[in-house]
């Protein structure tokens, strides 16, 4: 068997996310190269200043065989996620490879840690703030970024982009210089890459043709062909002396390829303190990632897995199980990818085993296939310490990338009938800075808005004002939807509270309250004239039937609200209460409300019923 070159090795790990497998190879070099560019099937932008010192045959394989039994996700594929480890370890170590894989390795098992306490602790609601604006501005985002990135090495320009630092920037930065230098571009790696993907094109449209009719199509290995095809003519066809780059032969420099080395050494926690910032982020970034994979396949018609459900906690816990055990053999953090989950899915996976074949495919390619892709055709790349991409998985990509954006316009055009231009906002600002800037970014904002979206949600209090309709005894209805159906009864105002009380809602309740008093609608200005008089304001009866749940700052807003009725010698009733013995009850008892308001015989059943207990108030009509 022919030995394994490690810079070269990462060059092949490439070839892993045609089926699914985990990307963004490392380059394993005896001096570190200065800072380049690596893009994994999401597109992102990555710097690895010193990554050669991470050994990437160990991050083939990286955390399969953990993450899928400990209940991985059936629909996320799972690979490398941040190049924060490598950067890091460089800037903290300087005593060689060994230290370097070591202070990753802490930064992997802290991370994993920290998902693993999160899922334990059944933190997963926490992606529900992932709404659909979200995942499809920035699926789509990720779908645009993909395809700009692929064009530069399916042009041959990736040594043209490094040399003008343009390989770092951002999509729109990219266009630009794929503009600029289109005249640059290599004809044979240019005519590899589009023919090879024109070919996945046609092949992808024959077979969702013919699937209905013959199902077991989807199995057909069309991309494998296209790779076997490419070997056999850049061989026969002798390409590789046409200007052709290809992968070529494979050397060892004999270093251990797995080796379980313990991280969490005394001399290594000197690194901690520094290390949890940049392991906190990796964490809450790499859950959210493998979230909007997972929902965003979590509908079969999307190229999704069908019959599928999708647990947060389990999730964390199997991310977590998986990157604490990573930690202990080096390897860098590994989260779930959109793109490279979908094609896991759209080539018949249907359970967690597919990783774990995955992982066992990746492994023998490393001990006994890497010789037989010399003749893999790789981009124009004549930098030495360069991370190449092959020209034939350039275009796999850039099919998968395409799949991506071409579910967009189905949910603008939906959104954009209703007028929800709220949701059209999030996509684009989403959308838009991803590609202006950074994956990072546009994960930030949209996580930073949908925040900001559900709490402004959670602390507006939504009281009604109810009046009785017209020509009925005991039917009362929200006095702002509809006023011309309603009457107001003299002397009572009538409040509706539909929600539990918490700290969040209740700040700004007796604002609301006032506003009611004053104006009989929350809507009116707090600085307009007070419109209605005192008289009518003698008898307040709240209907409390939607207060499921009260903690301690609730029921101290509300006994203070109570008290200043009361002192104002305004009578306080509450209708369709909760049951004596309940904890809300027992609450109000604590309180005191009960007491203030006159005991038990102000609890009622219904509006009708405390409105028979009213006190009568001569009102002047005009």
């Amino acid at each position: 068997m022919s030995e394994i070159d490690p810079a070269r090795l990462q060059q092949t790990s490439s070839l892993r996310d045609s089926h699914g497998w985990p990307t963004q190879a490392q380059r394993h070099s005896p001096s570190p190269p200065p800072a380049n560019i690596n893009r994994d099937t999401w597109g992102k932008r990555t710097d690895f200043p010193s990554q050669g010192e991470i050994n990437p045959r160990t991050r083939l394989l990286e955390s399969y065989e953990s993450y899928e039994p400990a209940c991985g996700s059936r629909q996320c594929n799972h690979g490398t996620f941040s190049p924060r480890p490598g950067s890091f370890a460089s800037q903290q170590t300087s005593s060689g490879p060994v230290q370097s894989n070591r202070v990753v390795g802490v930064i992997t098992g802290l991370s994993g840690a920290m998902v693993l306490i999160g899922g334990i602790t059944r933190l997963g609601f926490l992606d529900n703030i992932l709404s659909r604006p979200f995942l499809r501005g920035f699926i789509s985002a990720i779908g645009f970024m993909i395809i700009v990135d692929q064009l530069i090495p399916q042009l041959g320009l990736t040594s043209l982009a490094k040399k003008s630092g343009s390989a770092h920037g951002s999509s729109i930065d990219k266009l630009g210089f794929l503009f600029r230098n289109i005249s640059s571009a290599h004809g044979l790696t240019c005519a590899v890459a589009f023919g090879s993907f024109a070919a996945i094109m046609v092949f992808r449209t024959l077979k969702r043709r013919l699937e209905p009719r013959f199902p077991s199509i989807v199995f057909f290995p069309d991309r494998f062909l296209v790779v076997f095809l490419s070997v056999i003519l850049t061989w026969k066809l002798q390409w590789d002396k046409k200007g052709l780059d290809v992968l070529g032969s494979l050397k060892n420099e004999g270093n251990p390829t797995f080796a379980f080395r313990w991280p969490y050494k005394m001399s290594h926690m000197r690194h901690l303190p520094s290390a949890m910032s940049t392991s906190f982020i990796i964490a809450l970034l790499g859950f959210f990632e493998s979230s909007i994979a997972a929902k965003g396949l979590g509908d079969g018609n999307n190229g999704g897995i069908k019959g599928i459900s999708f647990s947060a906690n389990r999730e964390l816990v199997a991310l977590g199980v998986a990157n604490v055990i990573g930690g202990c053999f080096m390897s860098l953090p590994a989260f779930g990818g959109y793109g490279r989950s979908k094609l896991n899915a759209a080539t018949g996976a249907n359970s967690p085993m597919s990783g774990v074949f995955l992982g066992l495919i990746t492994l023998i390619c490393i001990l006994f296939l890497l010789p037989y892709f010399y003749f893999m055709p790789n981009i124009r790349n004549s930098n030495a310490y360069s991370l190449s991409q092959m020209a034939i998985l350039s275009s796999m990509i850039s099919v998968v990338a395409i799949s991506l954006i071409e579910e967009a316009p189905h949910d603008l055009r939906f959104f954009f009938r209703l007028r929800s231009w709220s949701e059209l906002s999030l996509m684009l600002i989403i959308f838009f800075s991803t590609i202006f800037y950074s994956l990072y970014l546009g994960i930030a904002l949209g996580i930073g808005l949908s925040i900001l979206q559900i709490i402004r949600h959670a602390t507006k209090p939504r009281i009604q004002i109810l009046g009785k309709v017209y020509g009925t005894k005991d039917r009362f209805e929200n006095a702002e939807v509809q006023p011309e159906k309603v009457e107001f009864i003299d002397g009572c105002l009538i409040v509706k509270i539909p929600e539990p009380l918490t700290f969040a809602n209740t700040g700004d309740l007796k604002n609301r309250l006032r506003r009611l008093e004053f104006y009989g609608t929350t809507a009116a200005h707090p600085a307009l004239p007070r419109v209605r008089p005192p008289e009518h304001n003698r008898n307040m009866i709240f209907d409390i039937h939607g207060v499921t749940s009260i903690d301690g700052s609730g029921i101290q807003v509300l006994s203070e609200i109570v008290q200043g009725y009361v002192d104002q010698g305004v009578r306080v009733f509450f209708c369709r209460y909760p049951q004596p013995g309940t904890e809300i009850f027992r609450m109000m008892e604590k309180s005191g409300i009960v007491d203030a308001v006159g005991g038990a015989t102000h609890f009622v059943r219904s509006v009708d019923e405390a409105l028979q207990l009213t006190e009568p108030v001569e009102v002047d009509r005009p």
